[in-house]
Parts: C-alpha cells; structure tokens; sequence
C-alpha cells in the first residue's frame, strides 16, 4: 500500500492567483525515506500540508485532485483523522506546543489517543531518551532555546509512533552535533520501524546520505523525482542551487555528484586528489585569506562591549558566565554552540531585552536585534503596512505588498522582518541576528550574506550553518554551557574539526584552510598541478 499517493493535485491559497501546487502526481511507498527539495515558496511547505490534510482542511483556498494517505482520502478526513497515522512538525515549533511543560506536551498526543498511563509515560520516556530531550522533561516550554523546542516538537510528533513523518525543515534551528543525530535518527526509525519519513529541507548535504530518494519543486510543480546521486546530477546542469557543497566542489574537480561527506572523499582518494596524512597534518588556515575589515575610530574602538556578563535564572543556574566579548565597528563574528549554549541570551543582552544579573554591557549606539521568530515582527494585514516602499524594495517583496505577511514563506517572513529591524534611520552601531537563515533556501542565504558584509555596522549572528557563518564571518565564537571556549578567525574554527566545520572542510579534512566549495576547487587544482608537474633538475 502506498504511504502518501498524489493524483493531479492543484492548489491555490485565498487571494492568491497562482497556485502553490500545479498538477502534482507523486506515489511515495510505505518504509520510503524522501527528502524534499526546492527554493524557498517553491511549493515544499504546501506539498506538505496537503499530505496531512492542513491544505485545504485549515488554509482554505481552491483544491483540485486527490490525495490520500494510509489509504484515507484527504478530502473525506481531516486533520484530526488523519493525525492518527501522521506526524507532523512545522517550519516553526513555537506555534506547535500548547502546554506548560516539556513531559505534558510529550504526553498530550498520546493522552489524546486514548492511551493509559502506563503506555502514556512509556512512549514520552522513550522519545525523550531517543531525542537526548530527558533532561527537558520537566522545563517549562517558555524556558526553551529555539533547538531544545524544535525537539519538543519533533518528540510530540513521534511520541505515538506515526506511519508517516512529515518534517518541514526540521534541522533549521538545530547545532550540528542534534541536527545529525535528528537525521540519524529518522533513519533509524525508518529502518527498524519501517516509519514513512517525507522531510523538506534546505540543508541537504545534512540529509541526502539518508534518503532513498529526492522530489524537487519549482514554482509549485515537481520537476526532478530521482535518487540522491541522480538527483544531485540533474541539480548540477537544472538547477545549481540546490546542488550541495560537496556536489559543487567535485564537479570543479571533474568527479561524479557525491551523495555525502564518506563518498566524496573516496572519489578524492581515487582520483588521487586527497592524501590522508597530508590533509590531515596541512595548516586549516593559511591559504585563506582574510576578509579586510573596515574598522574605524581607532584600533581600540569598540561598538560594543560585554564585561563580565552572568545571566542567572531563578533557582540558580546560570545561562551566561563571565562573557567578556569586545566588537569592533565593522566587525562580522559569527556566534556558534550546541543548542542551550546561551547565543540568544547572549544576543538579548546585548540588545539590552534583558538585564545581566552581574556585569554590564556597553555600546557605541542602537544595537538592533532579529529575533528567531520573524512572526513576531509582524503586526498588520498587508506587507506594505509593516515598512516603507523603499525598505520593501531593499528586501525584494514589493511584489508581495498587498499579501497578508502570514501568508508569506519562512524566507519571505525573515527577510520582512530584517526589513523591519534596519529600518529607514539611521544604521544601528551594531546589527545583531539569531538563526536568521531558517527558511532560507542558498541563493536566499547568499544574497544575506552579500548584505551583511556590505553593511555598515557591525555584525554579531547566532547561527548553527557553518557554510553561512564561512560566508560571512571574519571571526568565529563559540560558546559552551555560557562561557566563550573559543574565538579565533573562521578559517581556524570552522575547518579541520567534523561538526562545526563546512562540508568542504569535512571532505578536505581541513586542507589548506578552504571553507567553501570554491577555495576547496582551488586547492585541488593546486594539488592536482603538483602532481603532474616534472621536477627541473
């Protein structure tokens, strides 16, 4: 039987012209692991929802063909039906709990269900110890990081044993090390359950090794539906935005589309391209030349300063210990750490959101804050109220000024809310941003990326993406239980280590410092010089 079947489905929102989905037929087996791919509003998200029911039960809007899910009729059954047999957690977690604590919204589904005590605590220890999530149990929901709470909600999904998961970018707001145990797993239960997983990413050089498969959107019609290899192949010539790092540095190397980190470098050591030893013994950071930065006022002039800072919760534990952190104008740092490490506290502080129990935070003016949640920017019926004309053209949504920002993509709704940030005065001293690439697709990030280094103030991002923290930053923080454990520039931190590094460095082990898929292509063209060129003697 199949898992999720799709028959000529066309999809259109209210007071929209043009459809999310256009005459979409996709039959996806039960066991089936699927990745879903595409630029941000490509149709990924509504893909989704109408495989739970939520297009056209919730949204609304035109609805023409069928879909059907463990044999249930979408148009037949709603959403509360068909949660029985679906999982689903959303782009953003925060609109997905509904109780206090970690254990009650683990257990709600469950209780829901009709299941009794016993089996009730049964499922929530068992995906809180799955999920690494047991220490949470008894947090207030209200306490949680953006990570700790994109758990939570993949653990409610989960909790009842769903045929079929539905994740629309699950890993966006989580580090490394929880994004690939996430990933793993989804496989695993995958495997031994033989759980149905359809997830929609746009890190998928996080997920393609996993995959069985790969269905790609553009502008709301699927236009490749191959396995990962064959997929990554069509990327390459149809569409090179979605073709993964990795994909990107062995094409310049003239090597077949790699489906994760273990193949490529197998084709590197195949093709002779990549020494074990020599990689693993090469400096990570002095072919890599250092981004000038535009500082100003003298060398010791700061546009923001934290000394000493602690941030203390009610019953004792401390969140922020001793952060002394000094930002130059014009500085780009790039804040990094495990999900609970304390960034976006760090973050509010400096905006002063929040007050530190001991030490103080200084600034050389406004120091502006984007928020994990652009939502929360959002305050009228139609984009063109939330900012100016001229702020709506610098983030390229004019064309959207009569929508309801609701109705907006995850990337749309960040970029609206960068807009709203920045405004049209005078630029803040300093421009902080917590996750501010979830929901972007890479064109999206890289054109941040741009904005950010072409600005004028000093930038502090709390980011989990090694790759966007590569393009952007000069320096690098990382943060461990609120204390700083490293600083030092990018190419140090971000290369030469497994989970924060760039998936070039991961292939390259560091060689030569290359974070990006283009100083990676260099260094292999000079490797690849040296072993052909004749020694004069």
């Amino acid at each position: 039987m199949s898992a999720l079947r799709f028959e000529d489905v066309t999809a259109t929102f209210p007071r929209r012209d043009v459809p999310a989905l256009r005459d979409v037929s996709v039959d996806i087996a039960d066991g089936e692991f699927v990745v879903v791919a595409g630029a941000s509003a490509s149709g990924k998200s509504t893909f989704l929802g109408a495989a739970c029911g939520l297009v056209p039960h919730f949204h609304g809007g035109a609805f023409a063909g069928r879909v059907t899910v463990a044999g249930m009729d979408t148009r037949e059954h709603g959403p509360a039906d068909l949660g029985r047999v679906v999982g689903v957690v959303r782009q953003d977690p925060e609109t997905q709990t509904v109780l206090t604590t970690v254990r009650a919204e683990l257990a709600f589904g469950l209780e829901h269900r009709g299941h009794g005590p016993a089996a009730t605590a049964r499922g929530v220890e068992e995906v809180a110890l799955a999920l690494g999530i047991e220490a949470l149990l008894d947090r207030s929901v209200h306490e949680l990081s953006g990570g700790e709470l994109q758990r939570v909600a993949l653990g409610a999904a989960l909790a009842g044993r769903p045929r079929v998961v539905l994740l629309d970018e699950p890993t966006s707001q989580l580090d490394p090390v929880a994004g690939d145990e996430l990933v793993w797993l989804l496989r695993r239960l995958n495997e031994e359950w033989g759980t149905t997983v359809i997830l929609a990413e746009h890190r998928l050089e996080r997920c393609l090794a996993a995959a069985d498969r790969v269905l790609a959107f553009a502008d709301g019609a699927l236009a490749c539906d191959a396995p990962p290899r064959d997929f990554l192949t069509w990327a390459g010539t149809q569409a090179p935005l979605l073709a993964t790092p990795g994909a990107r540095l062995l094409a310049a190397a003239g090597l077949p589309a790699p489906s994760g980190v273990k193949e490529a470098r197998r084709s590197l050591r195949d093709a002779g391209l990549l020494d074990v030893e020599e990689d693993a013994a090469a400096p990570v950071a002095e072919s890599r030349p250092r981004r000038r930065r535009r500082f100003a006022r003298g060398a010791d002039a700061t546009a923001l300063r934290l000394r000493g800072l602690w941030h203390e919760l009610d019953g004792g534990r401390a969140v922020l210990r001793g952060i002394d952190l000094a930002v130059r104008p014009g500085e780009r740092i790039a804040l990094m750490g495990r999900n609970g490490a304390g960034k976006s506290t760090l973050l509010r502080h400096a905006a002063g959101l929040q007050q530190p129990t001991r030490g103080r935070v200084d600034a050389a003016g406004r120091v502006a804050l984007l928020l994990q949640h652009p939502g929360d920017y959002l305050l009228h019926e139609r984009v063109a109220d939330e900012v100016s004309p001229a702020a709506l053209r610098g983030a390229a949504l004019d064309h959207l000024a009569e929508r309801h920002p609701r109705d907006l993509s995850g990337g749309e709704r960040q970029r609206l809310a960068m807009a709203i940030v920045t405004g049209d005065g005078p630029a803040p001293a300093v421009l902080c941003l917590d996750e501010p690439t979830r929901g972007l697709d890479r064109a999206q990030k890289a054109e941040l990326a741009h904005c950010l280094r072409a600005g004028a103030p000093a930038i502090v991002v709390a980011t989990h993406d090694p790759e966007f923290a590569a393009q952007v930053a000069d320096r690098v923080v990382l943060l461990a239980d609120g204390m700083i454990v490293a600083d030092a520039p990018a190419a140090e931190v971000l290369s030469g280590g497994w989970y924060f590094a760039t998936e070039t460095a991961r292939i390259l082990g560091g060689a030569g410092g290359a974070l990006l898929p283009e100083e990676g292509a260099a260094h292999l063209e000079r490797r690849r010089r040296s072993l052909t060129e004749v020694p004069v003697r």
